[in-house]
């Protein structure tokens, strides 16, 4: 965009300034602009790809990591106690129901334990999921998804809608977990 600004030279009154926008055009943008041959675009273009896969392999390899390490806290104390006691309890009850809610104070020293030693659940964070990184995200999504395993009733989708109001999501977040439970149910992996 180039401004122009044009003031009265012929009046004795103070100039008034008025600016008006010119666009350059399409052919003026790209003259202004140095150009590339085909073999150098797509030289560029590769480079662009390796860097895509580079960072691709390393959110893999953190999720990986993840996966490897997920609850490892559940399995000493103070928590393996609590999570074997009352485990097969929960997985009678429906997720979220206030039977379900009163059990989780028996396990309230367990969970605080684990919440403060594990970053893939909201509570781990001040600010709950926005403090959340994508990986942190993916882990409490397969989390989530492995949980509704473990319920007699349980059901993704559900869980979902449970949690993005009790983690106070976003609608797009929630949309795109809800896809991404979609996309699971299609493609079923256990």
């Amino acid at each position: 965009m180039i401004e122009n600004t044009s003031a009265s030279l012929e009046s004795c009154e103070a100039p008034q300034q008025t600016t008006e926008t010119i666009v350059a055009t399409p052919e003026e943008t790209v003259a202004k602009y140095p150009t590339m041959t085909v073999a150098e675009c797509q030289v560029e273009t590769q480079k662009h790809i390796e860097a895509v896969r580079k960072y691709i392999r390393f959110i893999i390899d953190k999720i990986d990591m993840r996966g490897v390490k997920h609850d490892a806290s559940k399995l000493e104390s103070p928590e393996v106690e609590l999570f074997a006691e009352l485990t097969p309890q929960l997985a009678a009850m429906t997720y979220g129901s206030e039977e379900y809610q009163a059990s989780l104070d028996a396990l309230k020293p367990a969970l605080d334990h684990h919440y403060a030693s594990n970053r893939h659940h909201p509570e781990h964070f001040n600010n709950g999921v926005s403090d959340m990184t994508l990986v942190d995200i993916i882990e409490m999504f397969c989390d989530w998804k492995a949980s509704t395993l473990r319920q007699n009733d349980g059901n993704l989708l559900k869980s979902i809608e449970t949690n993005a109001e009790r983690f106070n999501m976003d609608g797009q977040l929630k949309q795109i977990l809800m896809n991404t439970a979609r996309m699971l149910d299609e493609h079923e992996y256990d």
